[in-house]
């Protein structure tokens, strides 16, 4: 019966993705505590900066491109504007839509946040040389590939939408 939850030969799998996972967690931490004086979620910050990157996107297609529903993107948008860092315009294609533009308060805290993400993947790859990133991205690119593929990502038990 106790086979049935891991065999030792599952022992580097399992420490592997142990790691994958408390790195990730590190990473949302450090990140968390340097942008929390802004009282900004992380998830807005990263927003932002797409917003600077891709302005006048539309809701709907800002939802698209960030890969998360239009409902978790209306939240942060809400939250956005009332502060002040994003506003609607109309779009002057299609008054059924509005585009989403970043304002100057905007632009402000995208460039504090840029700032903020640089210093810590510098950290982060701290000692690490241009070749030794390339072969861990390349080993990461593979790690996703074989979950994208996997019937998993697309159907069954347990799944939600990802909320980015």
């Amino acid at each position: 019966m106790a086979e049935e939850f891991g065999s030792p030969g599952d022992a580097v799998e399992m420490e592997t993705v142990k790691k994958l996972i408390q790195t990730n967690k590190r990473h949302r931490r450090v990140l968390e505590k340097r942008l929390n004086v802004t009282k900004v979620f992380r998830s807005q910050h990263q927003l932002l900066m797409f917003i600077v990157r891709h302005p006048n996107l539309s809701q709907i297609q800002l939802a698209r491109m960030q890969g998360i529903s239009t409902a978790a993107i209306a939240v942060s948008l809400k939250k956005l504007e009332k502060g002040g860092y994003v506003k609607r315009a109309v779009d002057s294609k299609d008054n059924r839509y509005n585009q989403i533009q970043i304002t100057e308060k905007g632009m402000e805290m995208a460039r504090y946040s840029t700032g903020v993400f640089r210093e810590v993947e510098q950290i982060m790859f701290r000692g690490f040389s241009r070749e030794e990133l390339q072969v861990l991205g390349g080993l990461l690119d593979r790690v996703y590939k074989n979950l994208e593929s996997s019937a998993l990502t697309d159907e069954g038990p347990g799944r939600e939408e990802e909320q980015g």
